[in-house]
């Protein structure tokens, strides 16, 4: 399947949230989204990355220590967060060069439907959390700015907008 090109931000379609996926089939979408993410190389991919203003994402949080586990989520609610949190970087494919420490909850409960329309509700915990986290903020129409204080927003974007370009 292709690879799609990534937004990157100040795209305004990173700030617009997204409207739930009907009864669309999105199967090609998400197969594309994986094969983007993959070449990226990233671990998780929203949908408003590539321009499709609808709520999915897909992620893989262990490919890269060599066991694929890809996830496409469709219509996903946190449905639970731990009071506990864990601050940490991110990074962000539609913020290349740039990484910003954010603050997550450490374990969360997530209901979604998989690509072949059943139910799913999970507990995650770790980086499988903050990277479902980070991923439906994109679904919100938020990026890892939106996530700092006044102040450090000021400088992650100054920091953001003067990187070396590759």
């Amino acid at each position: 399947m292709p690879v799609r090109p990534i937004l990157t931000w100040p795209d305004p379609r990173l700030a617009t949230p997204c409207l739930p996926v009907g009864d669309e089939d999105v199967s090609s979408l998400a197969i594309d989204m994986l094969d983007t993410m993959y070449n990226a190389p990233g671990r998780g991919l929203a949908a408003p990355q590539v321009g499709v203003l609808k709520r999915l994402f897909v992620m893989d949080v262990t490919w890269k220590e060599g066991t694929p586990d890809p996830r496409i989520v469709i219509n996903p609610q946190i449905l639970w967060r731990s009071e506990d949190t864990v601050a940490g970087p991110e990074g962000c494919l539609s913020l290349p060069g740039i990484s910003t420490e954010v603050t997550r909850a450490r374990q969360i409960r997530m209901g979604w439907t998989d690509q072949h329309g059943r139910a799913q509700e999970e507990t995650l915990t770790g980086f499988a959390a903050i990277c479902a986290q980070h991923e439906n903020d994109h679904l919100d129409g938020l990026v890892t700015f939106d996530r700092l204080s006044p102040d450090q927003r000021i400088a992650a974007q100054a920091a953001y907008l003067h990187r070396p370009l590759a």
